[in-house]
């Protein structure tokens, strides 16, 4: 096995390789030379720290990835990783809390990078009812597990399929765009699971659906959501930027009125 460790010019060309970019797209968007960036790759020339930045923000690294470059190229990494309990994190999260919170009596999570629930409002916990194996619900929850494992929510979900191929779809996205191993793993065991047409669900039209839903069988009542992913804009740590709020939407006026009825004291 191979143990030798990446240089920052090989960690250059993954990344525009990852990005399906070829040396004189990267060059002419970094505004250097093909030459130039051809050297940095082959390790024929050293990048600067500020080349270095340039190249990861013209190829949309990730903060992680960028720290790992910057090292790569014997230079000290420039973006914190503080973990949730820091002290300096408490203005994020109280920021966090606050949309959880004004999402009410609607359902939001946070999740950080490898879908792990962080929070979670008030309204998700009837959600989080009658799951048959206890151990989906033990810290860190991982919220795309508990939503298609068979002894999760996927009983529940009346467009298993579909909602199945979305958010593995959208895992497969997320893992070309990080390259992130674990994340991998996670789309490997999600797509492991069985999938299974329900015999009340709708067949999907995409040209009839601006996004798609997520039907819930709640004790009889037919549930439908849409979703949106927050995340905060041009962090400069690692753990806030990989953190996201999803929140979910009634799609229609039954669910909208089911949730407000089940807020009530």
């Amino acid at each position: 096995m191979d143990a030798t460790p990446m240089t920052a010019g090989m960690l250059i060309r993954e990344w525009r390789q990852r990005r399906r970019m070829s040396q004189l797209d990267l060059a002419l968007d970094a505004e250097i030379s093909q030459r130039h960036l051809s050297f940095i790759e082959s390790g024929r020339s050293s990048p600067s720290r500020d080349m270095v930045l340039r190249l990861a923000e013209r190829l949309s690294v990730p903060l992680r990835q960028r720290n790992r470059m910057l090292v790569a190229a014997g230079f000290a990494p420039i973006y914190g990783e503080r973990g949730l309990e820091d002290e300096a994190f408490k203005p994020a999260l109280a920021a966090v809390e606050l949309v959880l919170k004004g999402h009410e009596p609607y359902p939001a999570i946070a999740v950080d990078k490898g879908w792990n629930m962080v929070l979670a409002n008030a309204s998700i916990a009837p959600f989080l009812q009658g799951i048959e194996e206890a151990e989906l619900l033990e810290p860190p929850v991982n919220v795309l597990r508990l939503s298609l494992h068979p002894k999760g929510l996927a009983p529940r979900i009346v467009n298993l399929d579909e909602w199945r191929t979305h958010l593995i779809e959208r895992l497969k996205i997320q893992v070309e765009a990080s390259g992130d191993p674990a994340l991998e793993a996670l789309e490997k065991e999600l797509s492991s699971y069985p999938g299974r047409p329900r015999g009340n669900a709708k067949a999907y039209d995409p040209a009839a659906n601006v996004a798609v839903p997520l039907r819930l069988n709640m004790d009889g009542a037919m549930l439908s959501f849409i979703s949106t992913i927050t995340v905060f804009g041009t962090p400069l740590d690692v753990t806030l930027s990989e953190l996201a709020i999803e929140s979910f939407f009634p799609a229609d006026p039954e669910t909208g009125a089911f949730l407000r009825r089940m807020a009530k004291p």
